[in-house]
């Protein structure tokens, strides 16, 4: 994961592909916890991160936020108390790209960085 959470997102534009099956195994090894969804013909990653209380949570919303806008590569993020479910996934394109996977690990390393890294 570290190559991948160290990298950037890459333009992607309208025409790009989705990922073929053998990149998407590939690549989802890289990304341990995450899993991908089909919603609407649409597949997406998605996690839930656990923690304390909503201070905790909102944080790391803000902190995923931040980076994303730096990336220009949005998530859906759904923020409660204890618990913030990010989903990933290339609009443009109604799947996945490899940005998704760059912007999982590095979810996760905000994570890592806010809470302490955990043992899986």
């Amino acid at each position: 994961m570290a190559d991948l959470s160290q990298s950037h997102c890459a333009a992607c534009q309208a025409n790009a592909s989705t990922l073929a099956d053998d990149e998407l195994q590939q690549l989802i090894k890289e990304i341990p916890n995450w899993k991908v969804e089909t919603r609407d013909k649409v597949m997406q990653l998605e996690r839930v991160f656990d923690f304390k209380n909503f201070a905790e949570a909102i944080a790391f919303t803000n902190a995923v936020g931040a980076v994303a806008e730096q990336e220009n590569h949005h998530p859906s993020l759904l923020t409660e108390w204890g618990k913030v479910t990010v989903t990933w996934w290339s609009h443009q394109i109604k799947g996945l790209h490899k940005n998704d996977f760059i912007m999982s690990a590095r979810t996760v390393r905000i994570y890592d960085q806010l809470t302490g890294p955990k043992k899986t």
